[in-house]
C-alpha cells in the first residue's frame, strides 16, 4: 500500500539487513532516500534541508555517528528511529548498567574503575575470571578474559598506553560461565518478536565471530525481563542480549539499538525488516498527527 511518508534511511554501508530494509520499504511504494553517513554534513542551525523526511532510520555502523546525527535530528523535531537517548544509553556499557540496575533488570555483576590500580582492586573483589569490556564497541571486539592477576595487570598497563581516554575507563564483568551459548531477543515497540540462542565453542557468542544461530522460544520469564530492559533504555527498535547464569538464572548482558539480524530472520523465519519498516511508519504517522495535536491545544 503506498504512504505519503518518506524515509531516510541513515547507513555506512549497504550490508544484508540494509538490503532487506530497502527491499521492504520499495515493495511498499514508500519513498526513501539512502543518507551514507559518509558523506553527508550537517549545518546545525539550518534543519530544513532534513525537514522533507517524516522519520529517520539510524542504522550506521559508527556509533558516534550515528549518535550525533540522532541528536540533530530529536533536536530539530524529526522523528528517529531510535531515538537519541536511546541510543546514547545502548551505546555506552556503562549506561546501560546504571539504567538497568535502576530498573531492577538482573545483570551480571559488574564494576567501573578509572586507574590501573582500582581496577585491580575491583577485579581481586569480583574474582578471577573476569571480562574486561570498553566502554564502547561491538561485534565482540576487544573483549578480553582476565584469568589471573599477572595478566590483568598486562592487559591494565597496555590500555592504560593506547592514548585514547576511553581505554582509561575500566569496564570489568564478571564471567559467566554460559552453557556454550547466549540469547539474543528481538524487540520492536517493547515487544519480544523473536529470539535465537548463539552457539558457540568460544566463549564469545556473538554471530560476527562465527557462533551459530537456532530458535530459541520466548518463555514468559524472558519476555517479562526482556520488556523491563526495553522500556528502562527507551524502547524502539532493539536487540537484547541475555546469558543464563548457572546462579541467578537468566541476566540481561547487553542492549543493540542498531542490531544486526542476517542470522535470526531466515533462523526464526519471522520479517525482522518487514517489522522494523512497520514501526517506521508507526512513529512517522505519531510524528505527523503531533502537530495537530499541539494546534488543538
Amino acid at each position: 500500500m503506498k504512504t505519503d511518508v518518506r524515509v531516510g534511511l541513515l547507513l555506512s554501508r549497504v550490508r544484508v539487513e540494509e538490503k532487506w530494509i530497502c527491499a521492504e520499504l520499495e515493495k511498499r511504494e514508500i519513498n526513501y532516500d539512502r543518507l551514507d553517513d559518509r558523506y553527508i554534513h550537517f549545518e546545525p542551525e539550518k534543519p530544513q534541508p532534513w525537514q522533507q523526511y517524516d522519520v529517520i532510520l539510524e542504522r550506521s555502523i559508527s556509533y558516534a555517528r550515528g549518535l550525533y546525527a540522532l541528536q540533530l535530528f530529536n533536536q530539530w523535531g524529526i522523528p528517529t528511529v531510535n531515538k537519541a537517548v536511546t541510543a546514547e544509553i545502548c551505546g555506552d556499557k556503562i549506561k546501560t548498567t546504571s539504567v538497568l540496575a535502576s530498573a531492577g533488570v538482573p545483570q551480571p555483576r559488574a564494576r567501573v574503575a578509572f586507574t590501573t590500580e582500582s581496577a585491580l582492586e575491583a577485579i581481586d573483589e569480583l574474582g578471577y575470571p573476569v571480562v574486561l569490556k570498553p566502554v564502547v564497541g561491538s561485534w565482540g571486539r576487544l573483549l578480553s578474559k582476565i584469568n589471573d592477576r599477572e595478566a590483568a595487570e598486562a592487559i591494565l598497563e597496555h590500555k592504560s598506553v593506547l592514548g585514547s581516554y576511553q581505554h582509561s575507563i575500566f569496564y570489568i564483568q564478571e564471567y559467566v560461565d554460559k552453557p556454550g551459548r547466549d540469547i539474543r531477543i528481538f524487540m520492536i515497540d517493547e515487544d519480544p518478536i523473536a529470539a535465537i540462542y548463539r552457539t558457540s565453542e568460544h566463549w564469545i557468542t556473538n554471530t560476527a565471530r562465527g557462533a551459530n544461530g537456532e530458535v530459541c522460544p520466548i518463555t514468559p520469564e524472558l519476555r517479562d525481563i526482556c520488556i523491563t530492559a526495553a522500556k528502562a533504555v527507551g524502547g524502539g527498535v532493539l536487540a537484547i542480549d541475555v546469558i543464563e547464569h548457572p546462579q541467578r538464572g537468566m541476566v540481561v548482558n547487553e542492549i543493540n539499538h542498531t542490531m544486526e539480524f542476517h542470522t535470526a530472520q531466515p533462523t526464526t523465519g519471522i520479517n525482522i525488516a518487514g517489522l522494523i519498516v512497520d514501526y517506521a511508519l508507526k512513529v512517522a504517522q505519531q510524528g505527523k498527527s503531533q502537530p495537530a495535536m499541539q494546534e488543538a491545544l
